[in-house]
């Protein structure tokens, strides 16, 4: 394919894929159980964090972990007690464990007691057309206050080679704004246009055989090169092509 059958060919998978239909299947179907905005940030971000493994099983620890919040993130994160966050021992999700989660909830309450929240750490160090630096100094501020070593591997820094699936994919459900039903667009401050796309073994696998990405681990180097290609297909909104590459791959086996 040339670049232009390439880029009808992609646009028309994101237009077959980003359809209300795709929540179902997908954690982001968490975030779009609240309308408060607190609410969303936390219920994506925490659903994110555990979202590798089986999807049904991701989607059903991420109620899991909605329900251990009384389905009130927000509320839970700013007003919880340690007798709380003693009810969140028996969470697992793979090595996400219990700890793990009442240090996420720690973590949390001060990023919006002391750093006016989610998205404002994030607009902090944005650069132009990447998030990556951004990703990194949110990891830095998450961790600032006491926690367990064993906490930190949650949370990926793409600065130290990591491709920071999750937590690119968590941006793409907070900042994409296309009136699709699917992310949920709600901040307003981060541009589309600076977003990552989130780099798995499936996005990965189609973008070979496309010829986006020639280097074959999935670290932050091939997602320097995947950002390079699909900007070449869409500057504004090259993260849409998530949608295409997972798409084909869980669901075409491409």
């Amino acid at each position: 394919m040339n670049h232009s059958e390439l880029k009808d060919f992609l646009d028309s998978k994101v237009i077959q894929y980003n359809t209300l239909d795709f929540i179902e299947s997908d954690p982001v179907q968490i975030p779009h159980l609240f309308s408060l905005k607190e609410d969303v940030e936390i219920a994506g971000f925490l659903s994110a964090t555990i979202a590798w493994g089986n999807r049904k099983m991701i989607i059903k620890n991420a109620h899991k972990m909605m329900d251990l919040m009384g389905n009130a993130p927000y509320d839970f994160v700013m007003s919880h007690t340690e007798s709380d966050l003693e009810r969140l021992e028996s969470f697992v999700h793979r090595t996400f464990n219990g700890q793990d989660f009442a240090s996420f909830i720690r973590s949390l309450q001060h990023i919006y007691q002391n750093h006016n929240g989610m998205e404002a750490v994030f607009l902090k160090n944005q650069e132009s057309h990447s998030m990556q630096k951004s990703i990194s100094e949110f990891k830095k501020i998450f961790f600032e206050i006491p926690h367990s070593y064993r906490t930190q591997k949650h949370i990926s820094d793409p600065l130290n080679g990591s491709a920071a699936k999750r937590i690119n994919m968590y941006l793409r459900w907070m900042c994409r704004q296309d009136n699709k039903g699917v992310d949920l667009g709600i901040w307003k401050s981060i541009s589309p246009a600076s977003l990552s796309c989130p780099l798995d073994v499936h996005s990965g696998n189609v973008a070979r055989k496309l010829g986006l990405l020639i280097r074959k681990q999935n670290d932050s180097k091939a997602l320097s090169e995947l950002d390079k290609n699909l900007r070449q297909l869409d500057k504004n909104d090259p993260v849409k092509y998530d949608f295409a590459l997972f798409g084909l791959g869980v669901f075409e086996s491409f």
